[in-house]
């Protein structure tokens, strides 16, 4: 026996039919729907999105949806999307989407997008910028980098790019085949120009080169080649920070004419295209060149005048040496008459004290000479008499006698042995004998 409930079962097709029938009578028109795009990609030429909404105060998303934009529809779409903007629907940007609610028994349900209206993700995208724009004005920092001086040689550049970029080819032949024949040295830090890596891989760069900044003169971030279809990456706070507080200057050819990036705001100098920031580097080489040509010729004018000055000055002064020296050398004729007839003076002067000097000397010598032979004479007179009074012959004249023994005078009997022979001195002859 059947139940009622077997009665009621569907099956599943059956179900969802009726689902499809339900929603297509419950939201039978458009709809236009405000959402932030999570995922974007193509297939087939067929456009698929996740859509989603968060809250502004939590960021924590409250709810989300998928939606699809056919081949037929799509071309139309990203094409005016893209001409306004010029970027293409991108996972970050917030979209008003026009849909059509559709279920399928197959696939399930989905939103089906006839249109993007641009001038809103336009318009956000413009105060997303703005915001940035003003926290950097509050840090101090929009313009930080760009009162950092571009060295006048600025010829050691680090490029941030990728290396199979067409920008980047074009930045390097632009340097190398410059007319002037200035010498670059480039080296690549690469990293993504496109896609959701942009801001963290351009970070990564800029950190390598600060580690080796003493080795560069300044930076180039150059994208180009290439339909302008991803800019997003650049408008990025985190990235925009280390450009604005890098301390080495930050020029920056992004490669798209229309809009500016905030990159671009806080760069040292932000030009359309890697040929330009090629050619900004070149003609500033250009411009040091002329000031050095008119310094050379400032300086070369300077010493040339100051040659023929001092030339002139040499010729005054020439002429003027004959009577200089006429009028010198006869002062330093007069000086020398004058001092002639000094020395002459002086010389006649000094023999004359001299010789009376002189003869004062030989009076004095000649009194002392005769005072000293005077005295000399009477002391030997006195010494004559004394040696007279002392003569032996006086004594023995008074009758003594000397004996003598071997030539000296005996004064001790004693000591004078037996058989010695002694000789005895009379006033008149002298006796011999011998001790018994």
């Amino acid at each position: 026996m059947m139940t009622a409930m077997e009665n009621e079962r569907l099956t599943l097709s059956q179900l969802n039919t009726l689902v499809r029938r339900t929603i297509e009578r419950g939201l039978p028109g458009q709809y236009w729907v405000e959402a932030e795009l999570s995922e974007v990609h193509q297939t087939g030429g067929h456009c698929y999105m996740e859509l989603i909404e968060k809250d502004p105060r939590s960021n924590i998303p409250v709810a989300k949806a998928s939606a699809k934009c056919w081949r037929s529809r799509w071309t139309l779409v990203h094409s005016n999307f893209e001409r306004v903007t010029g970027q293409m629907p991108a996972a970050g940007m917030k979209v008003l989407l026009q849909v059509t609610a559709q279920f399928h028994e197959m696939y399930g349900f989905s939103w089906i997008v006839a249109d993007i209206d641009p001038t809103f993700t336009l318009g956000d995208m413009a105060r997303k910028r703005q915001e940035i724009i003003r926290r950097l004005k509050e840090q101090g920092v929009l313009d930080l980098n760009k009162e950092l001086p571009l060295p006048m040689f600025a010829q050691s550049i680090a490029v941030i790019s990728s290396r199979g970029a067409a920008g980047y080819q074009d930045f390097c032949h632009q340097l190398e085949s410059n007319e002037a024949g200035y010498r670059f040295s480039i080296t690549l830090f690469e990293a993504a120009m496109q896609g959701k890596d942009v801001e963290s891989s351009i970070i990564n760069a800029l950190n390598s080169i600060n580690a080796a900044r003493d080795s560069f003169d300044c930076v180039v971030i150059i994208r180009g080649g290439g339909a302008t279809s991803d800019l997003s990456g650049f408008d990025s706070l985190a990235l925009a920070e280390n450009v604005a507080n890098f301390p080495l200057p930050v020029i920056t050819g992004i490669g798209h004419e229309r809009d500016e990036s905030v990159l671009d705001i806080v760069a040292h100098t932000g030009v359309k295209t890697p040929t330009a920031a090629a050619a900004m580097l070149i003609d500033n080489l250009e411009h040091v060149t002329a000031v050095l040509d008119r310094a050379q010729t400032t300086i070369t004018q300077t010493v040339n005048t100051r040659l023929a000055m001092e030339r002139l000055r040499l010729t005054r002064i020439a002429a003027n040496i004959p009577v200089v020296f006429s009028l010198y050398g006869e002062r330093q004729m007069t000086a020398l008459t004058i001092l002639a007839q000094r020395l002459s003076n002086a010389a006649r002067a000094f023999t004359v004290d001299a010789a009376h000097r002189v003869d004062l000397l030989e009076t004095r010598q000649n009194n002392a000479a005769r005072g000293y032979t005077a005295n000399a004479a009477h002391r030997i007179q006195l010494l004559e008499q004394r040696t007279a009074a002392l003569d032996p012959k006086h004594i023995l004249q008074r009758g003594y006698s000397i004996t003598l023994h071997d030539g000296h005078a005996v004064t001790e009997a004693d000591k004078i042995p037996k058989g010695t022979r002694l000789t005895t001195l009379l006033y008149k002859g002298e006796i011999s004998s011998e001790v018994i």
